[in-house]
């Protein structure tokens, strides 16, 4: 059974490839890897902001079929806010409405009406209100996978309570409410959803107890992101942060970072330098950058930045999942200083796999003992580079996938102990 080879359909609202944000990081990951094995068709949705035929090209290149659909609600700046403020008095999410258009639902229907798919893997859940479970006439229906990349209501509450700004926070304290009702039904109604962490699967299972779940681990190319000995090494001054910078938990983060622990660490190794990478950062941190702190943006390759680093940071306050940060800086064999949330869902040990501190004091502490113990930031990174290799590679996270994909195909009927929704209950009189 494990042999069989799946025709599987990716459905997201933001194209897998090439991956810049740690989403897309997953995505491909994942789909690279199940495609050595398995027939990948994927409809995925594409902003403004992305050049749609580089995302056609490089999913070309794993993938059986791509169809990339142009957005016509994926534009930033005044289009975006006049949606948010549309969705202030709609039913609906605004996540949910910046991807409802009929040319999404009419390419959906489209597709599934003539091509029989084995399961259809729905990215996140805002796109669960189109009708995803269709065969051509006559053939047995898919089943429903969904990859929950975060709890996303969960991450709304947190921006309610901590949100920068009145409106922000505001506008989540409506929102999350709308949004938890679209997730939970999307979750409710798939046969299986898989997450990043145990504790968002204990989060989902709390609310949604009959839930077909598994844990798929983020992960890492440790091929790619790897200590390379023509590489640049680490210069023992410079503390980096990575990841996208106009997402709300890393920008929280910086700005915690830069205001209240990097003046402790700036005064005890005058040295020291703060490198922050990501795209598209907001004014309000780029107004924080000076001789000391540089905001590199976007950078084609992470490797001789993280190569030459002495210590990664991972300051999170806000969020869950995992973050493919981490991994990927463990695959470089890096020190790294995380909060405990930040770290959330990785089985490293502290002080030997990663260092673990959420208050400013010991967070400055540990990232400035680091810089001023080139060793230990060596025995560190070196120990992290194992945990990668042992259990955070793609092959391996794909591997658990497809099995959970054939154990969705197999017991979709209730016969696992928990009663068959009524979309299974369909599926079973159909086989």
């Amino acid at each position: 059974m494990h042999s069989d080879r799946l025709n599987i359909l990716f459905v997201s609202q933001m194209p897998a490839s090439p991956p810049r944000i740690g989403a897309q990081a997953r995505m491909h990951g994942l789909m690279t890897e199940l495609a050595q094995r398995h027939d990948l068709t994927a409809v995925m949705l594409v902003d403004d902001e992305h050049d749609i035929e580089e995302c056609r090209t490089a999913m070309q290149a794993y993938c059986r079929k791509v169809v990339l659909v142009r957005n016509p609600f994926g534009r930033d700046g005044m289009p975006k806010r006049l949606l948010q403020l549309r969705s202030l008095v709609s039913p609906l999410s605004f996540e949910r409405l910046r991807i409802t258009a009929d040319v999404v639902r009419q390419t959906l229907d489209d597709l599934l009406g003539s091509t029989r798919f084995d399961v259809v893997n729905l990215e996140f859940t805002f796109l669960g209100h189109y009708e995803l479970r269709k065969a051509p006439a006559g053939e047995k229906l898919p089943v429903l996978v969904v990859d929950s990349h975060n709890i996303d209501y969960d991450l709304a509450r947190q921006y309610a309570q901590s949100g920068d700004s009145l409106f922000r926070r505001l506008y989540s304290e409506v929102n999350w409410r709308k949004l938890r009702k679209e997730e939970l039904g999307t979750y409710r109604d798939a046969d299986g959803v898989y997450l990043c962490s145990a504790a968002d699967e204990r989060r989902l299972l709390e609310e949604v107890p009959e839930a077909r779940t598994a844990v798929i681990p983020n992960a890492a190319d440790i091929e790619f992101y790897r200590p390379r000995a023509d590489g640049p090494k680490p210069d023992g001054r410079t503390v980096v942060f990575f990841g996208l910078l106009s997402y709300a938990p890393n920008v929280d983060g910086v700005i915690h970072f830069i205001n209240d622990i990097w003046p402790r660490i700036a005064a005890s190794h005058p040295d020291a330098r703060c490198k922050i990478i990501g795209g598209s950062p907001p004014s309000a941190l780029l107004a924080l950058a000076g001789p000391r702190i540089e905001f590199t943006g976007f950078v084609p390759d992470l490797r001789p930045h993280l190569a030459e680093a002495a210590v990664v940071v991972v300051p999170l306050r806000l969020g869950g999942g995992t973050r493919l940060k981490i991994v990927e800086a463990m695959a470089m064999g890096k020190a790294i200083v995380s909060t405990t949330l930040g770290a959330e869902g990785i089985e490293a040990v502290p002080d030997r796999n990663i260092m673990i501190a959420d208050d400013v004091e010991s967070f400055a502490a540990r990232v400035s003992g680091l810089l001023g113990d080139a060793d230990r930031a060596a025995d560190l990174g070196r120990s992290a580079r194992h945990l990668a290799e042992s259990k955070y590679a793609w092959s391996s996270a794909a591997r658990a996938l497809e099995g959970f994909y054939h154990t969705r195909l197999a017991i979709s009927c209730g016969t696992d102990g928990k009663a068959p929704t009524l979309r299974q209950q369909q599926r079973c009189a159909e086989l």
